[in-house]
């Protein structure tokens, strides 16, 4: 398949080494065609010579564009074929109007985590979409990481789960190596614990049919250390501070 990007910005490169893994043919224009060419050149790929040129050559197009500019770039181009946008704020419906188009439309919201190949990414189309051409969608969103199809409405929801979400992960990483550092380690030898154990206990979880409750359970001893923490943790309100969190993400989303 020809696979054209247009805007090459950090995550579509991302996205681009992940699709490299697979048989396709990627072409990319930029915001010039001098940059285009410097950036096809980086990453082992086709240049165009315009937004145009690469909508011609291509079988499915992924925007790469930045929201604010879809109205400033889409309504000057023709497309003829499947579109993805990785857009946030951007409907599947708002995409249809920009493109004047009734085409198949594809929506995905990948993450930070793209940038190591493992990326949590949602994925939505319209009716236009067939089953066959969901399934190739699925299968580039999977090149570099996992992919989640659910309903558009709960795009919001997702954002703040797998989208925001790391940098409140990221938080709690350094809240946890600022303690190590108060008691005695330095500030490497902390996040060095704290990030091989964060990443070993999500391991765990995916790997068995256990609940977070169900480990949470196996790690506490009766009057031991780990409830005593656990239940500071409950009087300091971090369950209801993560949820409200997630809630006034999911708000902000809506808003834009």
């Amino acid at each position: 398949m020809n696979i054209g990007f247009i805007g090459v910005g950090k995550m579509a490169s991302t996205i681009i080494e992940g699709l490299k893994r697979q048989d396709h043919k990627i072409i990319i224009s930029g915001s010039s065609p001098a940059r285009s060419q410097e950036i096809a050149e980086q990453l082992n790929v086709i240049a165009a010579s315009s937004h145009q040129d690469l909508i011609d050559q291509s079988d499915l197009v992924i925007l790469g564009i930045k929201p604010q500019m879809f109205d400033k770039v889409l309504p000057d181009l023709h497309f003829k074929q499947a579109l993805m946008s990785m857009a946030a704020g951007v409907t599947l419906e708002r995409l249809a109007s920009l493109t004047n188009s009734d085409l198949p439309l594809i929506r995905i919201m990948p993450n930070l985590n793209a940038q190591i190949l493992k990326s949590s990414t949602a994925i939505c189309a319209n009716d236009k979409v067939s089953d066959e051409l969901f399934a190739t969608a699925k299968s580039i969103t999977d090149s570099f990481g996992s992919s989640f199809p659910i309903a558009e409405k709960d795009f919001d929801t997702f954002t703040a789960l797998a989208g925001s979400s790391p940098a409140y992960i990221y938080l709690f990483i350094e809240a946890m190596a600022k303690a190590g550092v108060k008691n005695g380690l330095t500030k490497a030898q902390s996040l060095e614990i704290v990030s091989q154990t964060v990443l070993a206990s999500a391991e765990n979880l995916l790997a068995g049919n256990d609940s977070p409750h169900d480990l949470i359970d196996k790690i506490c001893s009766p009057g031991g250390t780990t409830i005593a923490g656990l239940m500071d943790l409950e009087r300091t309100g971090l369950t209801h501070s993560v949820s409200s969190a997630i809630d006034t993400t999911i708000q902000k989303a809506k808003e834009l």
